[in-house]
């Protein structure tokens, strides 16, 4: 669908841009675009790697593991439907680890895992089960203590002091942070009390008219 409505916005742009005879301007658009992107992504990938080593160093050394069993408590009463030892939560706190320092690249491929193995406790595949909504609230609105990528591209860009913004990127994410947390709990709450759904079998069966009374 993505790939969609961005093919649709670049077609209207190169039809309005026609009408107006402006396809030069759209043309040089484009291509200017397209090196700044190539321009930013190259600026992306030193700040990268080198929080990437560092999140490695810290994996060795058992940085992330005293982490991991830090936040564990807090995992644990967030995911209160998935079993203590289940892989899905050694891959949602790295998600979390990841999501602290900024790490969105680095995040995500810790977060689909986790998708795939929440998914292996599903009872009903079509439907996202409670620790699956929980867990895309968390990855969207994660409290982040070092916006990495945002300070990188701040600092492509010139920015006189790109770590200005620690203060209120934590200000900003542990308020969405909570507010997601506040709106799960408030769901889960209300599945909970929720009355059970009866099967559609058996509701029609219900409403079936009774057997007319046999002849004599």
């Amino acid at each position: 669908m993505v790939n969609w409505i961005w093919l649709a916005m670049i077609a209207l742009s190169v039809v309005f841009g026609a009408v107006n005879g402006r396809v030069q301007q759209v043309t040089e658009a484009a291509f200017s675009g397209a090196q700044t992107g190539v321009t930013v992504c190259f600026g992306l990938i030193s700040i990268l790697v080198f929080w990437m080593g560092l999140m490695k160093i810290a994996e060795v050394s058992g940085i992330v593991r005293r982490l991991s069993l830090l936040m564990a408590p807090i995992v644990r009463w967030l995911f209160p439907d998935v079993p203590k030892d289940h892989p899905a939560l050694g891959y949602i706190l790295s998600n979390m680890s990841a999501n602290l320092l900024g790490l969105g690249n680095a995040a995500t491929p810790m977060g689909i895992r986790a998708m795939q193995e929440l998914q292996k406790l599903n009872p009903n595949p079509s439907v996202a089960t409670p620790a699956m909504c929980t867990l895309l609230a968390l990855n969207t609105a994660s409290i982040t203590i070092v916006p990495t990528t945002l300070i990188a591209i701040r600092m492509n860009f010139g920015s006189a002091h790109p770590a200005d913004i620690i203060g209120p990127t934590l200000l900003a994410t542990a308020i969405s942070t909570g507010a997601a947390v506040a709106a799960d709990r408030w769901y889960r709450r209300r599945q909970r009390a929720a009355p059970p759904v009866r099967p559609p079998s058996a509701g029609k069966a219900s409403q079936r008219p009774a057997s007319p009374p046999a002849s004599l």
